[in-house]
């Protein structure tokens, strides 16, 4: 996602209400949608753009424990700029996101799945997710959408495309 917002950067925006007008953010504050026993939170990893691959992992590692344990701060969940959630692991094959107050797009991704798939003419057993992305329409057109996504699930396709495009 945050490869596809690099490539994007005006999805990564806001409605500046006073001024009237979308504001691109030059930070990503990365949400990740979390259900904990008293229910779904939002951390965020803030400047998720400025960070290494083992930076974000470890961020998440401890987002993730830190909600499990019932601890994330109200400041940790303020100030995302884009969210992505995980609906797959309930099984779920896709879902329509709901955005957070003042996010430009949340980014759903659903159950990793073997389907049968054609694959350079021949139909092949696959792992197949559905991906799914809301966004503010204040801020976002359905083409900047859709190359938003479709980044994404270029990168899920060939992951060797972070190489050329990060």
């Amino acid at each position: 996602m945050l490869v596809a917002i690099k490539r994007n950067p005006d999805i990564n925006a806001s409605w500046d209400e006073a001024a009237q007008e979308i504001v691109v953010k030059h930070y990503v504050n990365l949400g990740i949608a979390a259900a904990t026993p008293r229910g779904l939170i939002v951390p965020n990893i803030k400047d998720a753009h400025a960070k290494t691959l083992p930076q974000l992992a470890e961020s998440l590692g401890e987002l993730v424990s830190t909600a499990r344990e019932g601890k994330t701060s109200p400041a940790a969940m303020q100030a995302g700029t884009v969210t992505i959630t995980n609906v797959g692991v309930f099984g779920v094959d896709t879902g329509t996101p709901i955005l957070n107050p003042g996010e430009s797009a949340i980014l759903a991704v659903g159950a990793i799945k073997l389907q049968p798939w054609v694959h350079k003419g021949k139909v092949k057993p696959r792992q197949v997710t559905t991906l799914a992305l809301s966004f503010d329409h204040r801020l976002v057109d359905g083409a900047l959408g859709s190359k938003v996504l479709a980044d994404v699930a270029a990168i899920l396709e060939q992951p060797k495309r972070l190489i050329n495009w990060a």
